[in-house]
């Protein structure tokens, strides 16, 4: 038996020391389980500064107007984004989505800009989630996640993890929680942005999916959320396939599987995508991880507040989505 046949084996035989047992009321669960959700991403390792938050003249673009924006995440450390605001009359003009552009992509893509020769082949996919947002009524803001673009990408607009994970793992950080942080203090510039904002929602699909997962679990001003090509048991995809390193929590899998932390998530709206024939998030384990969401939700009292949406297709999110998650949010 190999090393990692051997890490194969002691994960099946490892039980969740804390998932939900309806021994104790479920907020107590959440509150503990919450505490240990923030010690394993690292979260504990960040301090607070003023947001300090820098912006660009407003664009108009017909339909909608567009910002740049940046804001201090931690001391010394920026972040860019982009605000986008329909305008009147829009079916829900305080309500804000939350987009997050997975591996190989920017946020730039998020706005349906191009601004690398791989962009062509993403533009006009699915991938320009912001517009989408402000095509249904809503507000809109993109962030550009650490590794990716403008923040650690590579030269040619692909993703760039593998450094920057490992010498966070050396002080106690991971890359997801590095990625939550700046969506959390992203929702505190809402108070600039958007004084007296409505509902906060989150999607993306892969690893953005993968980030508006973990912050909802961690961020209860998150409204709703709608995480696609992301969400399966860590047994059925992260450890048994291939992926970036930045998918990896030390130690997670001792506490939790990854359908555990809905029941931080619960009573809020959830839905989650995915494809049938995504070769990297298997079909029947998203389904598994899905049972798993419900009994959670059972537990809250919400066994209506979540769905899962499935495709036809591969790894990649779906626009007929967007229907069933304004009526749940």
């Amino acid at each position: 038996m190999t090393p990692y046949e051997y890490h194969l084996h002691l994960l099946s035989q490892t039980a969740p020391a804390l998932r939900y047992d309806g021994s104790q009321p479920l907020e107590d669960w959440r509150q503990a389980a919450r505490a240990k959700l923030r010690e394993l991403l690292g979260l504990d390792n960040y301090v607070p500064c003023d947001l300090n938050i820098q912006a660009e003249a407003p664009e108009d673009m017909g339909a909608y107007t567009r910002m740049r924006f940046s804001f201090e995440s931690e001391q010394g450390y920026r972040v860019p984004g982009w605000w986008l605001m329909p305008k009147a009359p829009a079916a829900r003009p305080r309500d804000v989505m939350i987009c997050l552009v997975g591996h190989g992509a920017s946020m730039h893509l998020a706005i349906g800009v191009g601004k690398f020769p791989r962009d062509a082949q993403s533009l006009g996919s699915g991938h320009d989630y912001a517009l989408q947002a402000v095509a249904r009524g809503l507000c809109a803001l993109t962030i550009e996640q650490r590794n990716f673009g403008e923040c650690g990408g590579k030269p040619d607009g692909g993703s760039d993890c593998y450094m920057p994970s490992m010498t966070g793992y050396l002080l106690g950080r991971t890359t997801i929680g590095n990625r939550v942080w700046d969506v959390m203090r992203a929702v505190g510039c809402l108070d600039t942005l958007l004084p007296g904002a409505g509902k906060v929602f989150i999607m993306g699909n892969s690893g953005g999916g993968t980030v508006s997962w973990y912050a909802t679990a961690m961020e209860p001003r998150i409204d709703a959320a709608m995480p696609s090509c992301s969400v399966c048991s860590y047994d059925g995809s992260i450890a048994p396939i291939h992926h970036c390193e930045c998918n990896y929590v030390p130690g997670i899998r001792r506490w939790f599987d990854m359908g555990d932390l809905a029941g931080l998530i619960a009573p809020r709206p959830l839905l989650l995508v995915t494809g049938a024939q995504d070769r990297i998030f298997p079909i029947d384990a998203v389904r598994g991880t899905f049972r798993l969401v419900q009994s959670y939700y059972g537990a809250a009292g919400a066994a209506d507040n979540c769905a899962l949406h499935v495709g036809a297709e591969g790894h990649k999110f779906y626009m007929a989505a967007w229907e069933e998650f304004l009526r749940m949010a």
